[in-house]
C-alpha cells in the first residue's frame, strides 16, 4: 500500500510494518486517526484499534508503521464493537 491510509481502513500489519508484529503477532487494525507528526521516512503515525476474529475492537493502539507494507483489507467488516472509553 503507497496511499496514506483514512480513517475507517481495515489494515493488516505484518512483520513488513513493523518487526514487533512478525510471524504470529500479524493485526488486524482499524484507522482511527492518521497524524502528521514526523516520523521516519516512509513510516506514519496511526491511532485504532486492534480487531479480533469476531470483530470486536479490542485494544486502542498508537504506533508507527512502515506506511508501503501496510496492507488494505477488501474484506473489511462494515461494523466493527469498539471497547468502550478508557477512564
Amino acid at each position: 500500500m503507497t496511499a496514506r491510509p483514512s480513517p475507517g481502513d481495515l489494515l493488516v500489519i505484518d512483520g513488513r510494518a513493523s518487526v514487533q508484529f512478525a510471524g504470529d503477532r500479524t493485526l488486524t487494525f482499524r484507522v482511527a486517526s492518521v497524524s502528521d507528526q514526523p516520523t521516519y521516512q516512509g513510516w506514519i503515525w496511526l491511532t485504532g484499534y486492534v480487531i479480533n476474529r469476531r470483530c470486536n475492537a479490542t485494544a486502542n493502539v498508537r504506533s508507527t508503521f512502515k506506511l508501503p507494507a501496510c496492507a488494505r483489507r477488501r474484506d473489511a467488516p462494515h461494523r466493527i464493537r469498539t471497547p468502550p472509553a478508557l477512564p
